[in-house]
């Protein structure tokens, strides 16, 4: 038992540093799925009897034994048998680990499972968020009024009578300063357009004519002075 004052998270995660690896030993409980990656084992190729017990596909590469695919050795909750555990062993894979394993969370008189120290306060905030988003959905949707819903049926309700009146001419205070924002607005985006429109325009090119020159038509009628 491990009593303290502190955060009851960061003694879990002190905990859960303080591991040693182990290796696979016949007859225990795997505690974890075992999977061995694909490539080199450095072994040479006699020893492939203990791949072809346990129906690892593998090949011969540059004098030793090659894993072809990703196999999964071991399974979760089974007994290492004694082919698996001298495999890993000659692997030099120790897949297990030795550490101390929370197993309940006393804490003001109630106790948790050590799951719930692994909520964070982002994740709180992030429940709190969606079930008020859902909430307020509900009460929009079923028309009984909460407190999260009444601004926004509180801002449709504004728009409505606010289109009424531009569509009605009868105003109210309220409308006169939309109606003024969205007036005051528009000049800009008028001019705006104007000068697009201008700098869109084609400019059409006026071909300057070349004045004509006077053809030399030569003594054509023998030179006189007529």
């Amino acid at each position: 038992m491990i009593f303290s004052n502190g955060d009851l998270s960061e003694v879990k995660a002190c905990l859960d540093k303080q591991a040693r690896e182990a290796p696979a030993k016949a007859g225990m409980l795997a505690p974890s799925d075992v999977t061995i990656q694909p490539g080199p084992t450095g072994l040479d190729p006699k020893q492939t009897s203990f791949f072809q017990a346990l129906s690892i596909q593998t090949k011969i590469v540059k004098a030793q034994i090659e894993i072809a695919n990703p196999v999964k050795v071991i399974k979760e909750g089974e007994r290492v048998n004694q082919s698996q555990a001298a495999l890993l062993e000659k692997l030099k894979i120790r897949p297990f680990e030795y550490k101390m394993h929370v197993k309940k969370v006393l804490d003001n008189g109630k106790i948790y499972p050590p799951s719930v120290l692994l909520i964070k306060t982002d994740d709180i905030l992030s429940a709190f968020k969606t079930a008020g988003s859902n909430i307020t959905a509900t009460s929009l949707g079923s028309g009984y009024i909460i407190a999260s819903a009444a601004p926004h049926i509180i801002m449709n309700a504004f728009k409505n009578l606010a289109c009424v009146s531009f569509a009605s001419n009868y105003s109210f205070p309220l409308a006169e300063r939309l109606r003024g924002s969205a007036t005051a607005s528009a000049p800009v985006a008028t001019a705006a357009a104007k000068v697009e429109t201008k700098a869109a325009a084609p400019v059409k090119e006026e071909k300057k004519e070349e004045p004509e020159e006077d053809m030399d038509m030569g003594d054509l009628f023998g030179g006189g002075d007529y």
